[in-house]
């Protein structure tokens, strides 16, 4: 069964993601208007109202600003633990008791062909997860809004086929950037933030000792870093443990501002 991953946006503004297999299609986030969602799923041949659901990893903005619209003009479950759930109704609006749907951070849950299995991420939100996303012999996973990375999320991660791993900020950047107050700063910095570039590029040299041979950077800040600087710092740390990037390993770029690749597995 040919499993289809796309980020089609990720970034300090908005994030979506879509992964499908045979009958199953799920979102996870929605954190742009549910009209540029819906164009970003018809631009890769896919029907919002074809998905089998939405997956919320947490209640900020920028992963949920189109569930409830979405969810209400296409008649689309959303799942989300308890907390998220609380942390998020108001964002939401009105979202039928029918299309509630509840899991338990670190239980497996199945929709249509997937079993999608949740994990704790350390950021400053209510419950937040990162998913890990199965169909038969293959998974794909969703790991950003990390402070750090955690023991538990690289057991999580440990040999996914295919994941996007965030890569927010260059740290020079942020600590020269003006218009950050110093909170915000350490906020970012501190152990319920983002992952640099630094921190990504150890987390993934991490995963490749599990098997782990493709990554997409996303959640790029659109002050703090820029495309070629994530590519280049994680890429330089690759080969400084003598990998050769494309035939070791494949680092590839999810977009703050179009759709991203897709990546299809057998």
């Amino acid at each position: 069964m040919r499993f289809t991953f796309c980020p089609l946006f990720s970034g300090s503004g908005g994030n979506a993601l879509f992964i499908g297999a045979g009958n199953t299609r799920i979102l996870i986030d929605a954190g742009l208007s549910g009209r540029t969602v819906s164009e970003a799923l018809n631009s890769i041949g896919v029907l919002p109202e074809t998905l089998n659901g939405i997956l919320v990893t947490h209640e900020h903005s920028d992963h949920v600003k189109g569930v409830g619209i979405l969810s209400r003009k296409y008649h689309l479950p959303i799942y989300a633990n308890a907390r998220t759930w609380a942390a998020m109704e108001r964002q939401l609006g009105a979202v039928s008791p029918a299309l509630h749907r509840e899991f338990e951070t670190g239980d497996s849950f199945y929709i249509g062909d997937f079993s999608v299995m949740p994990f704790a991420i350390p950021h400053d939100a209510a419950d937040p997860v990162g998913f890990r996303v199965f169909c038969g012999a293959r998974s794909v996973a969703t790991a950003t809004d990390m402070g750090f990375f955690s023991p538990k999320v690289l057991d999580a991660l440990s040999g996914v086929d295919l994941l996007v791993l965030e890569s927010n900020h260059d740290i020079d950047m942020l600590r020269a950037n003006e218009h950050y107050s110093s909170a915000l700063k350490a906020r970012i910095l501190g152990r319920h933030g983002h992952l640099s570039n630094v921190a990504c590029a150890e987390a993934l040299w991490q995963l490749y000792q599990t098997g782990v041979r493709h990554a997409v950077l996303g959640h790029l800040s659109h002050e703090n870093n820029t495309p070629e600087l994530a590519l280049r710092t994680v890429c330089e740390a690759m080969e400084a443990h003598g990998l050769e990037i494309s035939r070791d390993i494949s680092v590839d770029m999810a977009w703050r501002d179009h759709v991203g690749g897709v990546y299809e597995l057998e």
